[in-house]
């Protein structure tokens, strides 16, 4: 990148920032936690975190359940630790057991930690790979479960590298994904997570998603704009998101991360149901809050996001 000589003598910072101070501290706080290290904020960091980070941390361990009140590791949280992803992920990884969906899970979970890769786009072929990228969309449940299909299509052609370049997709990427798929699967037989196979059960599948990422949600407003649940950010679908193109919008929407260019786009996104909320987070989300919501508005908001969708 280029910058001129008064930037980088009056704007750029002498050291870039430690990344420990400006990430998300889930993983690194479930892990001291599992080693015994109870005292955080007294803890000798090399270059220590801000307070808040390290609390706001603990809170999201505490509403995944990692944590009891007193801030020490439940069983569940002892499982989580095991899992080297975010927090949320290993939630949902253990939870799919519950939802009888492991072995789909799993796929979703390994291909969402390759980033967002596994597609790509050469402009003198956009429209083939948009129409390549689409089909796997079909039949609904969004983003997460296009992944799996994917994934899927490949392993029934025996990892083929010819159906990677005729569908658009890295394969780079699909060999990634499939390492880290049976390094978790290793990880789950050791935390004594059954493989259950969900099969076409997509409504499971985007549950027990929600069972790790339901921090990550978003509602359709009266705008036709997605707001975030809880603290009402307004949010886009990415334009790379296979949910993009979609005239009828979803009322409520789980995505896996937020991604800030020119707009705060939501990226991998997927349809859920208020009501799985109430049941997975009790604790996190009121039933008044989502019921109301759901009765009172959205018969507005889905005509409003009709049209701006069109």
């Amino acid at each position: 990148r280029l910058y001129t000589n008064w930037s980088f003598k009056h704007e750029l910072e002498a050291q870039t920032v430690p990344e420990i101070q400006r990430t998300n501290m889930g993983n690194v706080v479930l892990m001291l936690k599992s080693l015994g290290i109870n005292d955080l904020l007294h803890f000798d960091f090399m270059d220590p975190p801000p307070p808040e980070t390290l609390i706001r941390a603990l809170e999201q361990l505490y509403a995944l359940g990692a944590l009891n009140d007193r801030g020490e590791l439940t069983k569940l949280g002892r499982k989580m630790a095991e899992f080297p992803v975010d927090p949320m992920m290993s939630k949902a990884v253990i939870m799919s057991e519950k939802h009888k969906c492991s072995v789909e899970v799993l796929t979703i979970a390994s291909m969402l930690s390759v980033g967002s890769s596994i597609f790509y786009r050469p402009k003198d072929r956009a429209v083939h790979a948009d129409n390549a990228k689409m089909n796997f969309a079909r039949g609904g449940g969004g983003d997460h479960i296009a992944l799996l299909r994917c994934y899927n299509e490949w392993v029934e052609t025996n990892y083929s590298t010819q159906w990677c370049y005729e569908n658009y997709v890295q394969v780079r990427s699909l060999n990634k994904a499939r390492d880290i798929r049976e390094q978790l699967e290793g990880l789950c037989e050791r935390v004594e997570v059954e493989m259950i196979s969900g099969e076409q059960e997509t409504d499971a599948m985007c549950k027990a998603m929600a069972a790790g990422f339901f921090y990550h949600t978003a509602k359709l407003a009266q705008s036709g704009e997605y707001r975030t649940v809880k603290h009402a950010h307004t949010v886009y679908i990415h334009p790379s998101s296979c949910m993009s193109r979609d005239e009828d919008m979803p009322p409520w929407l789980l995505y896996h991360e937020l991604a800030f260019t020119s707009k705060e786009y939501m990226r991998q996104v997927c349809p859920i149901k208020p009501e799985w909320l109430v049941e997975i987070a009790p604790h996190y989300y009121e039933s008044k809050e989502l019921e109301d919501s759901r009765m009172k508005k959205m018969p507005n908001q889905r005509g409003k996001g009709l049209v701006a969708g069109v």
